[in-house]
C-alpha cells in the first residue's frame, strides 16, 4: 500500500480545457440494465454538497473545500446548479455547474463518480449529461472545465473524448492536508 501522507508537498499539472459549441451528440442512454436518476438539487445544504465532494474526490486529493467558510460554500452553491447520480438507492457521483457568467461561460466545476461506481459504465454516461445539460442553460456560449493529474488517470482524456480542447496547463504543488491511499486509484 503506498501512501503519501497529510503534510506532503505534493506536484501536480493542471489541464484547463474549453469547448466553444455545443456537441453534435445526443442525450446518452444510460448502460444496459442500470436504472438510475439525476437529481437537480434545489438549494442544497452546503453538508449535502461536501458529503459528495468528500466521497468522489477523496482518493484524488479533493480538500480545498473542506477549508473554505461554511457561509462561502453556501453563496457558492446557491448560483450554481448541482445534479446527483442516484443508482441502487445512494448516490453514484455528481457535477456541479457553474453559470453560466455574463461573459456566456459555464464551468464544469465538479464532476466524478464515487470509487465503488467507477467502471461501471457511467462516467461517460453522466459526463455528456453534464455537458448537454451545461448548453441548454440560457446564455451559455462557452463550456470550461479543468482537470489535473491528481484526478482519475482517464479523466483528461475522457475529457477529450466528449468533446473538450486542452488549452494551457500549469505546474503547481500543494500540501496534503489528508493522508492519500495511491493503491485505491484505479488505473
Amino acid at each position: 500500500m503506498t501512501v503519501q501522507k497529510a503534510g506532503t508537498e505534493v506536484e501536480y499539472t493542471v489541464t484547463y480545457l474549453e469547448m466553444d459549441e455545443r456537441p453534435t451528440y445526443n442525450w446518452p442512454r444510460l448502460p444496459l440494465g442500470v436504472s438510475a436518476a439525476l437529481f437537480k438539487a434545489e438549494t442544497p445544504p452546503v453538508w449535502y454538497f461536501l458529503s459528495l465532494y468528500g466521497a468522489v474526490g477523496e482518493d484524488y486529493a479533493w480538500e480545498d473545500m473542506f477549508a473554505r467558510p461554511r457561509d462561502e460554500i453556501a453563496a457558492y452553491l446557491a448560483r450554481s446548479s448541482l445534479f446527483t447520480l442516484m443508482h441502487k438507492g445512494w448516490p453514484q457521483g455528481f457535477f456541479l455547474l457553474d453559470g453560466p457568467k455574463p461573459s456566456g461561460v459555464t464551468e464544469l466545476d465538479y464532476f466524478g463518480l464515487v470509487p465503488e461506481a467507477v467502471g461501471s459504465g457511467l462516467g461517460t454516461w453522466l459526463l455528456k449529461t453534464a455537458i448537454l445539460t451545461a448548453w441548454d442553460m440560457a446564455g451559455t456560449e462557452k463550456l470550461i472545465v479543468d482537470t489535473c493529474t491528481l484526478d482519475h488517470p482517464r479523466a483528461l482524456a475522457l475529457y477529450q473524448k466528449t468533446g473538450f480542447t486542452p488549452v494551457r496547463q500549469e505546474t503547481k504543488t500543494r500540501i496534503l492536508t489528508r493522508d492519500r491511499d495511491l493503491s485505491r486509484i484505479p488505473s
